[in-house]
């Protein structure tokens, strides 16, 4: 994964950014019942509540914390995320919220720059909304800046070896990357593909299509 943060932003910028999802990812949450806490995710096995416990974990977890994860999981990464989930799971899902509100404006991180972080809180926020059927319209600005570092990203997240040999046009913004057949659709939806989220290929028009198609998984991995 690449250490560069956006163009549009210096490191520090980024913050407020990542607060902000994560506060509009909390009101749009705030009493949700308790059946509609068990939603299954776009994450694999996961509920929408997991997935958020999995955002609080991420927003708690030092460099230090996270080799020392690492360590006591023999390197087992879905051994880690799974652990340090379970940390901070909530008996229901008013408290699970209640954990993540405690975080909002946190910059704690993990060994990750802080653009990743901003890519988590919208990821892994639309990993939640998308299936309880809530929607946010996020800055085009915030969207372009993830899908430029996600096309650059290999490592944790497979994105770039994912979108070889295609080109991929946003709609609604300036983001364009690639040559070969076309890939077309809102920023939003090719961040969305690029990070392996199979229900935004419907969304998307193209030659490519359906050579992306066959690279995405049917569902992802936290």
């Amino acid at each position: 994964m690449t250490n560069s943060e956006p163009k549009t932003h210096a490191a520090t910028g980024v913050w407020p950014l990542i607060h902000a999802e994560r506060l509009a990812l909390a009101d749009d949450l705030a009493g949700l019942s308790e059946e509609r806490w068990e939603t299954p995710s776009l994450c694999s096995g996961l509920s929408v509540r997991e997935v958020l416990a999995h955002l609080t974990a991420g927003a708690s977890l030092t460099p230090l914390r996270w080799l020392a994860g690492v360590i006591r999981c023999r390197f087992d990464f879905d051994k880690q995320v799974a652990l340090r989930l379970a940390e901070h799971l909530g008996a229901n899902g008013e408290e699970t919220l209640e954990r993540f509100r405690r975080v909002v404006t946190s910059t704690t991180k993990p060994p990750l720059p802080a653009i990743a972080m901003l890519g988590e809180a919208v990821v892994h926020a639309e990993d939640i909304r998308r299936p309880l059927g809530l929607r946010r319209d996020y800055p085009i600005t915030v969207l372009t800046s993830l899908a430029g570092y996600y096309q650059g990203a290999d490592l944790v997240v497979m994105a770039k070896g994912r979108i070889g040999g295609l080109r991929l046009e946003a709609t609604d913004g300036p983001f364009a990357v690639g040559s070969g057949p076309l890939v077309s659709g809102t920023t939003l939806a090719l961040t969305m593909a690029m990070t392996g989220r199979a229900a935004y290929l419907t969304e998307l028009r193209g030659d490519g299509v359906p050579i992306l198609r066959r690279r995405v998984p049917r569902r992802e991995r936290t």
